[in-house]
């Protein structure tokens, strides 16, 4: 059965101005030049090699990793790769503002867990709970929190029913095969 708490290193995704990442799309996260790779494992290299910034990410990318991002994330074209190259490194969930309508698709159709941010602060150091890159975070899915060292620093819409039957099923071939 599939987890229901995250714990992991935080991944902001900033621009050069410090302000969070909106309409990254699919050819930012995993550019159309290597659509013929089909295979997961080899799709992790590649992530964000389009992304200014963040063309490193694939190499400094751990197991668990949580990824921050803004509004619109994965618009574009309908490339599952988007989000199979996360899967491949490991990374345990994407927390957005908002998702592009087919990449959204694709990660709940796969059972890779996607979150909506409903009140997160990235951005003033001078409000308690700020969330930046490296900081360790605990994300419950179940109570749609985030906490960094016991205390809570930001809440998360919570999943769908049906989104959650797919994530809890493994993906949704899986969770047809339940009804």
């Amino acid at each position: 059965m599939p987890s229901t708490k995250f714990k992991g290193r935080a991944w902001v995704i900033l621009d050069e101005q410090g302000e969070i990442i909106d309409d990254i799309d699919t050819d930012m996260i995993f550019h159309n030049s290597y659509l013929a790779i089909t295979e997961i494992e080899k799709m992790g290299q590649y992530t964000f090699d389009n992304l200014e910034g963040y063309k490193d990410f694939a190499q400094k990318a751990k197991p668990g990793d949580l990824v921050f991002v803004g509004a619109n994330f994965g618009s574009g074209s309908s490339r599952q790769q988007a989000v199979g190259c996360f899967r491949s490194l490991g990374v345990s969930c994407i927390v957005a503002n908002s998702y592009g309508a087919i990449y959204k698709r694709n990660a709940i159709n796969s059972g890779f867990p996607i979150l909506t941010i409903k009140d997160i602060n990235f951005t003033d150091p001078n409000e308690p709970g700020m969330i930046k890159s490296g900081d360790e975070l605990e994300i419950d899915l179940e109570k749609a929190t985030i906490h960094r060292d016991g205390l809570q620093v930001g809440t998360l819409e919570p999943f769908s029913k049906v989104q959650k039957d797919i994530y809890m099923a493994g993906d949704i071939f899986e969770y047809a095969k339940e009804l």
